[in-house]
């Protein structure tokens, strides 16, 4: 029987919100030469992934923590799964902007959250951990607890879990790199040859240099 990081995985390579291209790199937007990207947006359009994520990311929340008040996704990609969630949950949902909006109230979390609440973050995508403990410090801020943080995929690289460690962070997440891996190898979407090019690239992403 799949565990439910490989179930996610699969789900995630077979509509191409993650695709893994050793030989022929992605640039991120930091500039940054990759053999994987992933845009978990992609789920949303493919209703059966939809709510199976939907669905896994409420049982994680209602089986880990208790008397959750609230629900805030992450802007831009976690806003419509954490809406998703919420609506099931039957709990008030937030999002978090990465910067205050520059009219108006110049809100940085957008919705009704009471102060002393207790929160669950969703996020998508969890890569060096920098803009998901920005949520998490703006909801900290804004006089609430988080008490963790829930994402559909993690890179898993060590300075994300350094800076989740630090931060007191407790993140769960449904996928990850290492099991993307395995099921890419499994169903032949990649060589094992090329293990170990991600493996040496997760190591130091920022540095990795693939025509080496």
């Amino acid at each position: 029987m799949k565990t439910l990081e490989s179930l996610v995985a699969e789900k995630l390579l077979k509509i191409k919100a993650v695709k893994l291209q050793p030989a022929n790199p992605f640039t991120w937007a930091s500039g940054w030469k990759s053999p994987i990207y992933n845009d978990n947006r992609k789920t949303l359009s493919y209703p059966a992934v939809r709510s199976f994520i939907k669905l896994e990311l409420a049982r994680v929340i209602s089986e880990t923590y208790e008397n959750v008040d609230a629900i805030a996704g992450v802007a831009t990609g976690a806003i419509a799964q954490g809406a998703l969630v919420a609506d099931l949950l039957g709990l008030p949902f937030v999002y978090i902007r990465s910067t205050p909006k520059d009219h108006g109230l110049e809100n940085l979390i957008e919705g009704e959250l009471k102060p002393g609440s207790k929160v669950v973050i969703i996020e998508d995508l969890v890569s060096t951990g920098g803009s998901s403990l920005k949520a998490v410090e703006a909801v900290r801020n804004f006089g609430c607890e988080v008490i963790g943080m829930i994402a559909i995929f993690t890179y898993g690289f060590p300075v994300a879990v350094e800076a989740f460690k630090k931060a007191n962070v407790t993140l769960t997440t449904l996928s990850n790199y290492d099991a993307v891996i395995a099921e890419a190898v499994r169903t032949n979407y990649i060589d094992e040859s090329e293990i170990e090019i991600l493996q040496e690239w997760r190591k130091d992403p920022s540095a990795w240099n693939p025509s080496k």
